[in-house]
């Protein structure tokens, strides 16, 4: 039996932008949304407050060293950075660019390009979203750049890899029109580099997609709860989600207990499909009424997913047995490891002991 390698993804949308400046309003960050969320049902825990690490900005070096020995005494291994690059620019790359010049915190790290278009939601059924950014893809020459601009961080000891290859993820992996160009070109830079290659994965919120991405030539994907198949539960169902929406203002609430049922039920056991684990999931902060809610989650189910799906895994070599978490910090999606008020660190204290029971 081997333990997994832990990777949680990681959000850097914690300091102020000139972007977000100039489409939200000046020094808007991401807990401008957490902050002013409000309960939309009888026991609804918002606003969602930090603990040990307030509301913190990541500018700060202390609250990177802090964040990285917290994940490594809970026994994740590393942070999967979201980086985004839009048609020749980085983006909310100052954090991420100070750790790797600075070389600090000591914590492993890969990235996950968030390669979608951006929006100003409007989240009603009436109204229409204002395009902010649009992704693009304009090939080879964009790709090159795109590699130099991150080929520090690829040459950085700290940088992750799965036998030799640096880990590297596509968060909408149906949205480049040609992944087997990327891949190619990609792959030579690097070993005009010194370096091994890459490790591509797909993320996926499609299951029925997941052979799709493996056969176009990603290594493997990162398969997170596919939320269309948890709302297939009939049409009086989602008529009686729609009324509670328009009508009593509630979102569409799952239980966490059915989340973590359903994982166990619908696990893949192929080894090139890896998990994406959801502690927990509010995205009322961000879209209202018109977003979905994990309901009830607690350190308790958390463990219990966790000592479930690790212990399928525990086939896989070590090296290979990659599990990640979603996420460590995503507190506008009620989607994180980090302390808050409600349970301290009890979510990290869960991970662990499941990781732990892995002998």
């Amino acid at each position: 039996m081997s333990k997994p390698r832990i990777i949680a993804f990681y959000l850097p949308q914690f300091y102020p932008t000139p972007e977000n400046d100039r489409w939200w309003g000046k020094g808007f960050t991401e807990w401008t949304n957490v902050g002013k969320a409000k309960p939309l049902y009888r026991g609804h825990y918002q606003p969602k407050v930090p603990a040990d690490l307030g509301y913190y900005d990541l500018r700060l070096p202390i609250i990177r060293e802090q964040q990285a020995e917290m994940a490594k005494q809970a026994g994740i291994e590393g942070f999967c950075y979201w980086h985004y690059w839009t048609n020749g620019k980085r983006m909310l790359s100052e954090v991420f660019e100070e750790v790797v010049h600075s070389r600090k915190p000591d914590f492993p790290f890969c990235l996950c390009w968030a390669n979608h278009s951006w929006y100003k939601k409007t989240w009603s059924d009436k109204g229409k979203d204002v395009l902010l950014i649009e992704q693009t893809y304009p090939g080879k020459e964009d790709y090159e750049q795109h590699f130099e601009a991150l080929l520090p961080a690829f040459k950085d000891p700290r940088y992750m890899k799965i036998n030799g290859k640096l880990i590297f993820g596509i968060f909408s992996p149906y949205s480049i029109p040609n992944p087997q160009e990327l891949i190619s070109i990609w792959n030579q830079l690097a070993q005009k580099n010194g370096l091994e290659g890459f490790y591509f994965f797909a993320y996926s919120s499609q299951k029925s997609k997941n052979d799709h991405y493996l056969n176009i030539g990603y290594n493997s994907v990162v398969s997170n709860l596919d939320w269309e198949y948890m709302f297939k539960k009939g049409i009086m169902l989602r008529a009686f989600n729609k009324i509670k929406r328009n009508y009593l203002k509630i979102p569409n609430l799952i239980p966490y207990k059915s989340y973590v049922e359903i994982c166990e039920q619908t696990f893949d056991q192929n080894p090139l499909i890896m998990p994406c684990l959801l502690p927990n999931f509010d995205h009322s902060p961000r879209s209202g009424t018109k977003g979905l809610i994990l309901k009830d989650s607690t350190p308790q189910l958390w463990e219990k997913l966790c000592k479930n799906i690790f212990e399928i895994r525990s086939f896989i070599p070590h090296e290979d047995n990659l599990i990640f978490i979603k996420a460590w910090n995503e507190w506008g999606e009620g989607n994180y490891l980090e302390p808050d008020l409600q349970y301290g660190t009890q979510y990290l204290e869960a991970l662990k002991r499941a990781i732990s029971c892995i002998k």
